[in-house]
């Protein structure tokens, strides 16, 4: 079943097998452009880069957006294993491979970041240039969460979410009440239509979804399956919202050591974690220039 019933004109969808997983995925360009893969974060699907798709098809590109493993309609392995990092990252390369082989330009939001700053470190072959949106490297997150109380607090959600079965329970209440006032007041007033929060609804509502999404931070919190990474040898954008709940703004600036081929760093002062929402027209114009800037 879809969750957008009649996908917007210009959008497609497909199946992709990779990596052992079947991942949905809509696509949008033609097919001769560019290919440009975008990854979401939690608690998101394709969705959420629905003001970036378009814009990206019309420059030229060739978009491809999938529900990553274990959201929305793409296969939701039961085991909390399933989700280390090093398995996410294969299945973007895998996806690559399916699209034609790239290289491809890649952007991410989110956890859809962390496994950006994975793929290009440990498939460089598979990626020309990455945008990284609101996530720092993970060496330098793992140092922030070790070392500061601040980042301790904004990361406490990710120690509750270690526990069986109550996260989820917590969530679910209210039909999904808990998860959609945490996008409502960790955004801007109106980043989030009600007509978009019954869109994540029926995403969260689909069988084993919301456990699969929570094992991703059961599984990268534990350190399973997870290669640890330094250098990252592809040229790297970062964009980063400094009103960010969750994460400290210094964390940007940290991570942009580990970009040995070139690093560049653009902040926006008033954007929250969900920048790609908030400041849609400079985070496109920023994205297309970055890619076209090879």
């Amino acid at each position: 079943m879809r969750i957008v019933e009649g996908l917007p004109e210009g959008l497609s969808e497909r199946y992709v097998e990779t990596n052992g997983i079947r991942l949905h995925v809509v696509t949008s360009g033609p097919e001769d452009g560019p290919l440009v893969v975008l990854l979401h974060g939690f608690p998101e699907f394709w969705y959420g880069w629905r003001r970036q798709i378009p814009f990206l098809a019309a420059q030229g590109y060739r978009v491809w957006v999938p529900d990553q493993r274990g959201y929305a309609l793409s296969g939701k392995p039961e085991k909390i294993e399933a989700y280390a990092m090093n398995g996410l990252a294969a299945d973007i390369a895998g996806l690559i491979d399916a699209a034609g082989g790239g290289p491809a330009y890649l952007a991410g939001h989110d956890f859809g970041a962390m496994v950006a700053w994975y793929t290009s470190a440990l498939y460089p072959e598979k990626v020309r240039r990455t945008a990284i949106i609101n996530v720092p490297h993970p060496e330098v997150m793992f140092h922030k969460v070790r070392t500061s109380v601040r980042q301790m607090v904004r990361s406490s959600y990710a120690a509750f979410f270690q526990l069986p079965w109550l996260p989820e329970i917590t969530a679910e209440w209210g039909r999904w009440r808990t998860l959609t006032e945490v996008l409502r007041k960790s955004s801007r007033e109106g980043t989030f239509t009600e007509e978009d929060l019954e869109r994540y609804r029926q995403a969260w509502d689909q069988p084993r979804a919301y456990t699969s999404m929570l094992n991703w931070y059961r599984c990268f919190w534990r350190k399973k399956g997870r290669a640890p990474i330094r250098d990252i040898p592809v040229p790297v954008l970062i964009l980063w919202g400094e009103q960010d709940q969750f994460l400290l703004p210094e964390m940007a600036g940290e991570s942009l050591k580990y970009c040995t081929s070139g690093g560049r760093l653009e902040r926006f002062p008033q954007a929250t974690h969900w920048v790609q929402h908030e400041e849609a027209p400079e985070v496109n114009r920023l994205l297309h220039e970055w890619f076209g800037s090879e």
